[in-house]
């Protein structure tokens, strides 16, 4: 059964490898498939996923580290302030590997690596030199970022996954008597937490990847539904009945379907949630409904038949706060084997339609009730549906509604993100590579920021040319390692692809600036490239170049590469000394 798994496991890969367009090797493709099985429930994206992914040798057997805070994701530049008092730490650990078993080398990679990057008293430049820059980066935000929430109590969990095609039920008992071992160390650098370790298979992978996101989903309700067309329903259903609509039937939330809610949850502690929990166990005689303002629903399509009203495409786009709540109130009630008896209803309106425009006006007005920063609301802004639009156009997709082409299967090099054009519009035409770098999530936090991205004066031209320069970036540089080319595998540390894809933003804007031969190229200079494919010649030259400038320059200034490039002035450094008459 065990061969078998793995070879099921194998023939669903290659299915998801060919659907995707994937280009990456079959090893890279293969952790990042596990990273989003193992992190389901979070609903990365690709770039989210690539973000976690530690590339290349010197990983200290770690190719996935992931930091979530109450179960929202979050990168180096993630706002600390928003998170209020005793916020969770979630880690994740992730080893993984195509081979059919599972090894004691793997927790014994783990039990050297955390002895240093655990151990607080070691500071980053005493263990940089035994790890490669993708790694030291994640630490060193890891570091930051628990010693910064220190005075807010947090609690944290952290969770070793050791993923590979074999079989669980097989692991020598070694592996496992290690992994105690492993638990044990951890606690000594981090006493209170809450510390795991779980072995994933072929099997456990097979399962994960057939929890499908169906966006077709059937809703019972307990009273007629009140309708004056056939696109909007207003409907009561039980709370047992709306938590079985959006949970898998393993009660995991179905959060895919809140992509388009403009608010994260926020946890049980926030004032509006603790009343919403306290009304749900409330023993007096008021139904739910009368005390709460229900779900707004966005579907494509709505049948009805009988007490059941069957949704396609379905978004939650109001109500995430009480779907939450909801959510843990009665999956506790399961856990704790109390008899589900709970029939109080909960009041669900339901838009229909297939309009862009009307959808996102929905969006806007059912979430305005209570102050939201503009950029928060930017998915639903004019110029994005343009740009999303112009990319169809040329085939390209533009997810301003995360992870919507992701869903539906589009080829995996040209889905662009909203966070991501932001990064490669602001290193290409605003020529801050250095931004782009260091603040991947927050350049659109404020509004001022989010209107110089996303203006009306960058052609959609521009807009295009700048993720398709990133994304054929990617490509060319994975080709160039995987081919070892010459003149980029300089010296021992830039032999593989992690540190090179930390200077990515700086080579897209370092091949304009040789393009247009001058450094000091004004936006509008920009839309005379928008045609432009640069050659791999020409990118390999001028990566050869840029790290060698890096290294001059790190070298200059006695910093680690993952801090220096984020500095202006190493930004300003590369445009003084870049040569721009050796273009070919």
């Amino acid at each position: 059964m065990a061969g078998n798994d793995s070879i099921v496991l194998d023939n669903i890969i290659n299915q998801k490898t060919n659907t995707t367009g994937n280009k990456l090797p079959n090893d890279e493709f293969f952790e990042i498939f596990t990273f989003e099985q193992i992190l389901k429930k979070y609903d990365l994206s690709y770039d989210e996923l690539s973000y976690g992914k530690i590339g290349g040798g010197d990983d200290g057997g770690i190719d996935g580290f992931f930091i979530f805070i109450n179960n929202e994701f979050v990168s180096e530049d993630a706002e600390l302030e928003n998170f209020k008092k005793s916020p969770c730490i979630q880690l994740f650990l992730i080893q993984s590997k195509r081979s059919d078993s599972f090894s004691e080398k793997a927790i014994e990679k783990w039990l050297s690596t955390i002895m240093n990057i655990f151990d607080l008293e070691k500071n980053i430049e005493q263990i940089q030199k035994y790890y490669n820059s993708d790694l030291i980066n994640k630490v060193s935000f890891f570091r930051d970022l628990y010693l910064n929430l220190a005075s807010q109590h947090p609690s944290i969990e952290i969770t070793y996954v050791y993923a590979s095609k074999g079989d669980v039920s097989s692991i020598n008992k070694k592996i496992y008597n290690l992994s105690e071992v492993l638990k044990d160390n951890t606690l000594r650098y981090f006493s209170g937490a809450r510390v795991n370790v779980s072995f994933v298979g072929a099997r456990e992978l097979i399962d994960s990847s057939r929890l499908e996101k169906s966006y077709t989903l059937q809703l019972k309700f307990t009273e007629n539904v009140i309708s004056r067309g056939e696109d909007n329903y207003v409907l009561l259903a039980s709370l047992k009945d709306y938590y079985n609509f959006v949970t898998y039937d393993n009660d995991e939330l179905r959060s895919y379907i809140f992509a388009f809610n403009v608010r994260d949850y926020q946890g049980s502690n926030v004032e509006v949630n603790k009343d919403i929990k306290s009304t749900l166990e409330s023993k007096d005689k008021m139904d739910f409904w009368w005390l709460n303002n229900g779900i707004t629903i966005l579907s494509s399509k709505a049948s009805v038949a009988g007490k059941t009203i069957s949704l396609d495409d379905v978004q939650v786009v109001n109500g995430l706060q009480t779907t939450n709540t909801i959510y843990h109130y009665i999956k506790n009630r399961k856990n704790d084997k109390n008899e589900l008896d709970e029939e109080r209803a909960i009041l669900i309106k339901i838009v229909v339609t297939n309009d862009p425009e009307t959808r996102d006006r929905v969006i806007k007005a059912t979430n305005f009730q209570t102050p939201i920063p503009p950029a928060s609301l930017k998915a639903t802004d004019p110029i994005q549906l343009d740009i999303e639009n112009f990319f169809l156009n040329q085939e390209w997709f533009y997810d301003r509604r995360k992870n919507y082409y992701k869903n539906t299967g589009k080829q995996l090099d040209r889905i662009i993100s909203i966070p991501y054009l932001a990064q490669s519009v602001i290193a290409i035409v605003f020529h801050e590579p250095d931004i782009a770098r260091s603040r991947p999530s927050s350049i659109l936090k404020k509004d001022n920021d989010y209107k110089r991205v996303f203006s009306q004066k960058i052609s959609l031209e521009v807009y295009l040319f700048c993720a398709k320069t990133m994304k054929n970036l990617e490509s060319s540089i994975r080709s160039f390692i995987s081919n070892k080319v010459s003149n980029i595998v300089i010296n021992e540390q830039w032999n593989h692809a992690s540190p090179i894809r930390i200077l990515m933003f700086h080579l897209g804007m370092l091949l304009v600036v040789k393009t247009l031969q001058k450094s000091d190229y004004k936006p509008k200079d920009v839309e005379v490239l928008k045609d432009m494919d640069f050659s791999n010649e020409f990118i390999s030259n001028t990566l050869a170049e840029l790290i060698q400038l890096t290294n001059n320059y790190v070298k200059s200034k006695a910093l680690p590469i993952n801090i220096g490039i984020k500095q202006k002035d190493f930004v300003t450094y590369i445009l003084e000394n870049v040569v721009l008459d050796n273009i070919k």
